[in-house]
């Protein structure tokens, strides 16, 4: 097996706030507080023990010992959730939301990341105790985000309606989706270990909390994943505050939208990845998740009939806390509240909308995690590798467009120089001539050769493009193949990761796949891994 790594910069994938952040740029300082390196958890350990109280701990204890009754948990992750309780144990966090069959292949890179780091944590800092923790995005309603997974280039997916937070939903249905599964695995070990996953998760648990918790325990129970439900009513208690400050001052909206138009100063390039809203809450019940919405004093539940006065919705949160369910700029304070949490772990479109939440952790004084990008992957097989070596490719060219590869690898391979540089400065050279003597005549005559120039310049950049259409003409077996192999590994146009769930490596490698990624990823790493498969 081997392992390299391409700078995320020039992979061409990850934005520009993304880049200037893993290179720490000065001008982003301002929006976190210490940036992922082993020291630096150190002053945040000390700031989070100072700031989590044991009364925090104790409600975040019992709600996750109720969540695991009926679980199957390993002997580590019960350790896990015991050693909580003490107030030396701190968790890092990652979350994603309930995709079908873990969704994307870079599920398994967040949880991964999570449990890579806490091992380094535990090596670094053997005093403390540092837990993985996977948060189901339960209260999410995007289903149609969910309902699906890719499986050797086909979407398998799960038609059915659905309203509310998806973790409620009923499981019912997804037979099909095993039977169209089955049919496309074939036989073998892996696939049958595959099978009875998805049969035991899907068809064995009623709703999809529970058939999540099953698969990403089943998963990772050996490295001690300790998976949370926001969606619980006592874990909700202690952000009653926050709930109304957020509905009666509008807190996370003023202080969201200053951070944005101060990222906006630093660079125009930097895409503002979520807006805050004057309410970050939905009204939650069975089958209903919808915008609260303050006009005139009262508060309106969008698409509903239900409506309060500022009295009443505010004994509505006390009474009810868990039917407030918090949106994507108030949900990381959430997680923050209630976890002894050091380090998010998230995507580039994670990291980036966190930045935007510093001045309000601040304004509402709740200690903000350190912010780490989850290891990014590709992942080469053995006959992908002899391919790409065949055709004299380097693994960082496959990353570039389409376009650009194929006009980079045909200039290389042409046995004619596609390069008319030469010819552009020959005739460059030839017109300083005609200038010097277009300068002793007329100014008419000095427009007429910038003019021919023009001209003459435009032509040879035509007749080099279409000597780079006959060569590929000439060699389009050579372009066939190295587009096939980029389409492989880089699935509509995007990164592997983004695309392929993770049961077609599985299918290849079985239970090994876990295991060889914890061994080779580090999440400290501040490349994009390729592991070339032996």
């Amino acid at each position: 097996m081997h392992l390299e790594g391409i700078p995320f910069r020039k992979t061409g994938y990850f934005s520009d706030i993304i880049n200037d952040y893993l290179d720490e740029s000065p001008s982003l300082r301002p929006f976190y507080t210490r940036f992922p390196s082993i020291d630096s958890f150190k002053p945040q350990i000390t700031e989070k023990q100072k700031a989590f109280s044991e009364k925090q701990r104790a409600v975040l204890v019992e709600a996750l010992q109720s969540q695991y009754k009926e679980v199957s948990a390993s002997a580590i992750t019960k350790k896990n959730l015991k050693l909580l309780q003490e107030n030396n144990a701190f968790t890092v966090v990652t979350g994603h939301q309930l995709n079908l069959f873990t969704g994307p292949l870079y599920f398994l890179y967040k949880i991964i990341s999570t449990i890579n780091l806490c091992a380094a944590l535990k090596k670094h800092y053997p005093e403390y105790h540092f837990v993985p923790v996977y948060w189901m995005a339960t209260e999410d309603h995007d289903f149609d985000e969910i309902n699906f997974f890719n499986f050797k280039g086909k979407k398998l997916q799960w038609n059915r309606e659905a309203e509310g937070g998806v973790g409620k939903l009923s499981t019912k249905g997804l037979n099909r989706v095993l039977e169209m599964f089955t049919l496309e695995m074939g036989q073998g070990k892996n696939a049958t270990a595959l099978k009875t996953l998805f049969k035991e998760a899907y068809l064995n648990h009623a709703d999809l909390t529970s058939a999540t918790r099953y698969l990403a325990n089943e998963l990772f129970a050996k490295e001690g994943l300790v998976i949370v439900d926001g969606d619980d009513e006592s874990l909700k208690r202690p952000l009653i505050p926050y709930i109304k400050k957020d509905l009666f001052e509008n807190t996370a909206f003023k202080e969201v939208s200053k951070t944005i138009e101060k990222l906006g100063a630093v660079s125009e390039a930097y895409k503002i990845q979520v807006n805050p809203r004057e309410i970050n809450y939905f009204y939650l019940k069975e089958g209903l998740r919808e915008r609260i919405i303050e006009k005139d004093g009262r508060y309106f539940v969008n698409n509903t009939s239900l409506e309060f006065t500022k009295e009443e919705i505010s004994e509505e949160i006390e009474q009810h806390p868990e039917r407030f369910s918090p949106n994507v700029i108030a949900r990381p304070l959430y997680q923050e509240i209630i976890l002894p949490n050091l380090c998010y772990i998230g995507g580039g479109g994670e990291i980036a909308y966190w930045l935007e939440l510093k001045s309000f952790f601040e304004a509402v004084e709740v200690t903000f995690p350190v912010l780490l990008l989850r290891n990014s992957v590709l992942v080469i097989s053995e006959k992908q590798k002899r391919k790409i070596k065949k055709m004299k490719l380097e693994v960082a060219d496959l990353f570039l467009d389409q376009n650009r590869l194929i006009n980079k690898k045909i200039r290389e391979i042409s046995n004619i120089d596609i390069d008319f540089s030469p010819q552009r400065n020959h005739l460059k050279e030839q017109f300083k001539d005609l200038y010097t003597l277009a300068e002793q005549t007329d100014k008419s005559f000095l427009g007429a050769v910038k003019a021919q120039e023009v001209k003459q310049l435009k032509g040879l950049d035509k007749l080099e493009k279409r000597l780079l259409k006959a060569q590929k003409r000439k060699l389009k077996d050579h372009v066939v193949r190295m587009t096939d192999i980029q389409n492989e590994l880089f699935p509509n146009q995007s990164l592997q990761e983004r695309n392929l769930n993770f049961s077609e490596l599985y299918l290849d490698i079985g239970e090994e796949l876990i295991p060889m990624l914890i061994k080779s990823l580090d999440p400290l790493h501040k490349e994009f891994y390729v592991l070339q498969l032996p």
